[in-house]
C-alpha cells in the first residue's frame, strides 16, 4: 500500500477524524485529506509526529514507491543482501528496498528515507516487514544507493553498507541533516 492508503487505513483503525487529526498535528482537515489523497507529503517533522500519534513505526507508515529490482538499469533482480547503516547502526539482511515519498522541510530538512524489507519471507500485520535504514539529502542519493544496492545483489556481493544516506540531528519532533 502507499503511503496515502496507509495514513488512511490506520486513522480509521484508530478511529480518529481527518479533523481530530490534523488538530493533534497542528495542520489543516485539508492537509490531512490531501496526504490521505496521494496529493502532498507532511514534512519531516509532522511524519515523526504522525508516527508518534497513530503509534505506528515510521517503516510501516512510509512503506511505498517500492523499488523492487525492477527498473531499466539493474533489470529484474533477485536474491538478498546484509546491508549495513553507519549512520543508524543497523545491520539487516533485505530482498529489497523502497524510497519515502519526497518529504516537505526546511533546508536542512532529509528529503528521503531508503527502507529495507527483510528477507525472511514474512509478513507483519501491516504488510512486509520493513526497516527503515537512513536518510537521504536528494533524490538523486537515494536513487544512486537504490542502484548501487541492487548492483550489488546482481554481482552476488554478500554484504553492502550505505554510501549515500546522511547523519542527522534527531529532536522531538525534528530531523535535521548534520
Amino acid at each position: 500500500m502507499s503511503f496515502a492508503e496507509n495514513l488512511k487505513q490506520i486513522r480509521k483503525e484508530k478511529n480518529i477524524s481527518q479533523e481530530k487529526l490534523a488538530e493533534l498535528l497542528d495542520v489543516s482537515r485539508q492537509a490531512v485529506s490531501k496526504w490521505e489523497q496521494g496529493i502532498g507529503y507532511p514534512e519531516v517533522e509532522k511524519l515523526l509526529l504522525l508516527s508518534k500519534e497513530l503509534n505506528i513505526s515510521l517503516d510501516s507508515l512510509m512503506e511505498t514507491e517500492i523499488a523492487n529490482g525492477e527498473n531499466p538499469e539493474t533489470g529484474n533482480v533477485t536474491g538478498s543482501i546484509v546491508i549495513e547503516s553507519p549512520n543508524e547502526n543497523i545491520v539487516m539482511t533485505c530482498c529489497k528496498v523502497m524510497s519515502s515519498p519526497q518529504f516537505k522541510g526546511g533546508k536542512k530538512s532529509p528529503k528521503y528515507a531508503l527502507i529495507g524489507v527483510q528477507s525472511n519471507g514474512g509478513s507483519s500485520f501491516c504488510g512486509e516487514n520493513t526497516t527503515f535504514l537512513g536518510w537521504y539529502a536528494s533524490q538523486e542519493s537515494i536513487a544512486n544507493e537504490i542502484r548501487s544496492i541492487y548492483e550489488a545483489i546482481a554481482k552476488g556481493i554478500p554484504a553492502y553498507s550505505l554510501k549515500y544516506s546522511v547523519k542527522v540531528e534527531k529532536h522531538l519532533f525534528s530531523v535535521k541533516i548534520k
